[in-house]
């Protein structure tokens, strides 16, 4: 009941947004920017999360005129979001290289996990960052985010089938990165 009243809450919303209501923005920007932040903090490097937030803001009340609500406002600011991180990770593509570089070069120096205490959360960050982006993605909305198969696939603009096969060879990679990071499953 409180997920319909929301709903239909976010559809009165973007109705004054287009009517240039900014607080009605402001309203939609309280209720979405956690979950927005938690998928850019799962798919980009956390130290720019805050511009990737904006981003995300941006472009939807950019794009508020031209949604067509044929599905929920939610799935179609986390389908920007995913577009920003996308862009993101495409201008970072060089850099990304150098540090994965690094980063593989020091972590075989340090095989041993009994040297290195690891943090779940840093655990499960390098976990994704094994995966390919399009597994990290399926990964990331479905079970980290917990949104359901169907969503995904708009948001990612697949077929769900996609993502299920997506989401077996995500979790087929995490597990073999936890199992050769010694975890016990």
């Amino acid at each position: 009941m409180q997920e319909r009243t929301e709903l239909m809450a976010d559809d009165l919303f973007v109705k004054r947004c287009v009517d240039g209501d900014r607080h009605s923005f402001r309203l939609l920007y309280r209720r979405h920017q956690h979950r927005v932040r938690q998928i850019l903090y799962q798919l980009c490097d956390p130290t720019t999360l805050d511009d990737l937030v904006q981003e995300v803001f941006l472009r939807a009340w950019k794009g508020l005129p031209k949604f067509r609500q044929s599905s929920q406002f939610s799935t179609w600011l986390y389908r920007i979001a995913w577009n920003v991180a996308s862009d993101r990770r495409q201008t970072l593509a060089q850099d990304r290289s150098r540090l994965q570089t690094i980063s593989q070069s020091i972590s075989t120096q340090h095989d041993d996990p009994g040297i290195m205490q690891l943090h779940y959360q840093d655990l499960v960050r390098r976990g994704l960052s094994s995966l390919s982006e399009d597994h990290r993605s399926v990964l990331v909305l479905h079970d980290l985010e917990e949104l359901p198969q169907k969503e995904v696939a708009e948001i990612l603009d697949i077929p769900i089938g996609t993502v299920k096969s997506r989401l077996f060879h995500a979790r087929s990679g995490m597990r073999k990165f936890l199992e050769e990071s010694e975890v016990q499953l």
